[in-house]
Formats: structure tokens, C-alpha cells, sequence
């Protein structure tokens, strides 16, 4: 069976800044198809559970208070790129909107709950080695 690496809250575990998950019902479908790597870069990165806010401003991600934390980002870009390509995994279902995960939007890095079109850190990543990135509102397309 292929494997697809999955954001960690998009299963429900408590991983996203708040401490909470995002559970997605819709990724119970893709086992089905696929055997789910669980995955949280931010975690990864080193960061705690739960932890301040970040945005991406320019190049650099940005924790509320100010604290540059892209190199926290980068890490755990990096280790789920290298666990993509140490499984041979080649599609990833990330959490739209976050500051690793979003594949299409992102906040707008003034922290006024504003959108705007970019790539997380990991998906751009994931992106630029060739991996294929879909939000959890895409998940009909890996179907």
C-alpha cells in the first residue's frame, strides 16, 4: 500500500499551536488507499505544544511576540522532507493555512487573521523536491 504522509492535527492529535487537533473526518477515506504517515513539522522543529502563534513575513516565520522561529520552520521542513524521501512517499495532506502546512493560503504575517496565497514552510519544501501537496479540502482528488 502507498504511503502518504498526513499533518498529525489533521488526525485529531493535539498539535497545532492552540494544543488542539484539527480533526478532518474526510482522512478516514484515505485508508482505504493509502497507509497514513502522521507527521507535525512544527513539533519536529522543536517547538512546544502549546506555543505562541507564527506567521510568515517575507522569508521568515515569525512567532506573535517576535521571536524568529523560521529556523524551528526550516528543521522541521527538513525532517519530513527526509522521511518522504526515506519511505518513498510522494503525496502529502497538510493543514491549509499554517504557517508549515498551507498549500494554498497562508496568514499574512501581521497576525490579523488574514489570509493570502502562499506555501508553508514544509509545503514548500515538500514542493521544491517534487512531493505533491493537497490541503484536507482536496483530499477527493488522491481518491
Amino acid at each position: 500500500m502507498q504511503k502518504i504522509l498526513v499533518s498529525a492535527c489533521l488526525v485529531g492529535e493535539k498539535t497545532n499551536y492552540k494544543g488542539q487537533g484539527k480533526y478532518c473526518p474526510d482522512i478516514e477515506r484515505l485508508k482505504e488507499k493509502y497507509e497514513l504517515v502522521i507527521f507535525c513539522p512544527e513539533v519536529e522543529g522543536g517547538l512546544s505544544t502549546p506555543r505562541e502563534p507564527s506567521e510568515i513575513k517575507g522569508s521568515q516565520v515569525y512567532h506573535k511576540s517576535g521571536k524568529n522561529v523560521t529556523r524551528q520552520f526550516e528543521l522541521g521542513a527538513n525532517k519530513a522532507l527526509a522521511l518522504c524521501k526515506y519511505l518513498g512517499i510522494t503525496k502529502a495532506v497538510l493543514k491549509e493555512n499554517s504557517p508549515s502546512c498551507g498549500t494554498h493560503m497562508i496568514h499574512n504575517g501581521y497576525f490579523m487573521d488574514r489570509l493570502i496565497p502562499g506555501l508553508g514552510v514544509t509545503a514548500r519544501i515538500l514542493k521544491e523536491h517534487g512531493i505533491e501537496v493537497y490541503s484536507e479540502a482536496e483530499i477527493d482528488k488522491l481518491l
